[in-house]
């Protein structure tokens, strides 16, 4: 089922070097597929790449691109092939530091193509909120390897929390979609990469990276509402039916409007991924 890209939950890189990856209708189960002309090709394919991606009839099926960062020397020729592309859902900016870049980015492509910008880097945490209000930003991703290395952060919990709640609330305050989360590089082990997006999920991301096609289906499960939180949603919902108040009582605890409203975007959610 494809569904539209503020509802999507994983997001599967594909090497722009390879077209014989490129989605042909399938698209191995991800809900975005994320064309990658960075950190997945060498420099010397770099130009190989984008004459794969533009070849007629190479895009077949609506597909985001990862552009290299505003930095690089092939941040413009990126641009300026994904520009004239038939199926392009969004691009991706790597590196996200300033909300200039996202906007500078957005300047040359056609009016409206939104941006998910990729924050790796301690400035880029810094200027979250900035960078999640500017216009043309769709939302938030972590990139968490390139951050990690910058960082020097470990692997206990409590080091990741600054970064991972900042992004988090920099999304909500800017009115976007919960954050999309950076990608398990376990690649063999379904098991951690659903411990990842459960403790992402609880942390409110809403989405994962995926870099192997044996993730999204584990992925879009965590991501998605629960059994027993839809059938929570339909009995708010049919309480505050027969209620006039602001608030309904369910399961013997008191429902006010907010979480009301929560019930209603789960059921909304669970429609649209067929759950």
């Amino acid at each position: 089922m494809a569904l539209a890209p503020r509802h999507a939950r994983s997001w599967l890189f594909t090497p722009a070097d390879r077209p014989d990856r490129y989605p042909r209708g399938d698209s191995h189960g991800a809900d975005a597929v994320v064309l990658d002309l960075e950190d997945a090709v060498a420099p010397d394919r770099k130009v190989l790449a984008r004459s794969h991606l533009t070849r007629p009839g190479a895009v077949g099926t609506p597909v985001w691109v990862r552009i290299n960062d505003r930095t690089s020397d092939h941040w413009r020729d990126d641009l300026e092939a994904v520009a004239g592309l038939p199926a392009l859902d969004g691009v991706m900016l790597p590196k996200a530091e300033h909300a200039e870049q996202v906007a500078a980015t957005a300047a040359l492509l056609p009016a409206g193509t939104p941006v998910l910008a990729l924050i790796e880097t301690s400035l880029g945490i810094e200027n979250a909120f900035t960078i999640a209000r500017e216009t043309a930003t769709f939302a938030l991703a972590f990139g968490v390897a390139d951050f990690r290395r910058e960082t020097g952060l470990g692997d206990a919990p409590e080091a990741w929390a600054y970064p991972r709640t900042r992004l988090v609330i920099a999304s909500r305050a800017a009115g976007l979609r919960g954050p999309i989360d950076g990608p398990s590089m376990r690649l063999d082990d379904t098991a951690a990469v659903r411990t990842e997006a459960e403790k992402s999920r609880a942390g409110g991301f809403t989405g994962k990276l995926c870099v192997h096609p044996a993730q999204t289906a584990v992925v879009n499960s965590v991501y998605a509402p629960a059994p027993e939180q839809i059938s929570w949603a339909r009995r708010v919902l049919e309480q505050a039916g027969h209620s006039e108040g602001a608030a309904v009582r369910v399961d013997g605890e008191m429902v006010d409007r907010p979480r009301l409203e929560h019930a209603r975007d789960l059921l909304e959610f669970a429609a649209v991924t067929g759950r």
